[in-house]
């Protein structure tokens, strides 16, 4: 398995590399061809996809995501792109088993994205101010389980966290329902 170390090395050389570059300019900076496609606002709809077919990279992401969604969406398959483009062309990585903390590509590519949008001083000053573990990850515009994938990646290069209140399951996207605005206050409000 790829190790914490070496995918927040690349995470870092990315942003240092193309620092006030979105997520879009980043894949167009690194020749990534990227589509929003309409796949459907369903809680188990596709919500995005990798793949690499005659040498041409191309990321695929469901429009009818919201923002929020999109951007962790967008990220997790930057991850791919960057740790896993060799292997993109043996299979097509999906979001069917996005977050799963189980698959070695899911993982890493899990931690990658917690590692992009996630500043490490952000988190541990959010968590500092008393903030709830479900309330922080509300205020920094993603999953809980994302930010659980940073508590792991935190902890893995030496930060002293507490431990979360759950570990994340593989199938928490496909309960996200896609349309809502913001998509992650249902999933708050019954953790709190």
């Amino acid at each position: 398995m790829t190790s914490t170390d070496f995918i927040s090395s690349k995470v870092n050389r990315i942003k240092k590399k193309f620092a006030g570059f979105s997520l879009d300019g980043i894949c167009k900076a690194l020749k990534i061809k990227l589509r929003y496609e309409p796949l459907g606002n369903s809680a188990g709809a596709c919500k995005g996809y990798y793949i690499v077919q005659s040498r041409i990279q191309m990321i695929v992401i469901n429009s009818d995501l919201s923002d929020l969604l999109i951007r962790c969406i967008l990220a997790h398959e930057l991850g791919h792109a960057v740790l896993h483009r060799n292997a993109a062309g043996i299979k097509a990585f999906h979001d069917f088993s996005l977050f799963d903390a189980t698959s070695k590509f899911e993982y890493e590519a899990n931690v990658f994205a917690a590692q992009m949008l996630l500043d490490n001083d952000e988190v541990l000053a959010l968590l500092n101010d008393d903030m709830s573990f479900f309330a922080a990850a509300s205020t920094l515009g993603v999953p809980a389980e994302l930010l659980d994938f940073k508590f792991r990646a935190l902890k893995r290069q030496g930060f002293k966290v507490t431990e979360p209140p759950f570990t994340a399951q593989a199938n928490f996207l496909r309960q996200i329902v896609p349309t809502e605005n913001d998509c992650f206050s249902k999933q708050i409000a019954q953790n709190e």
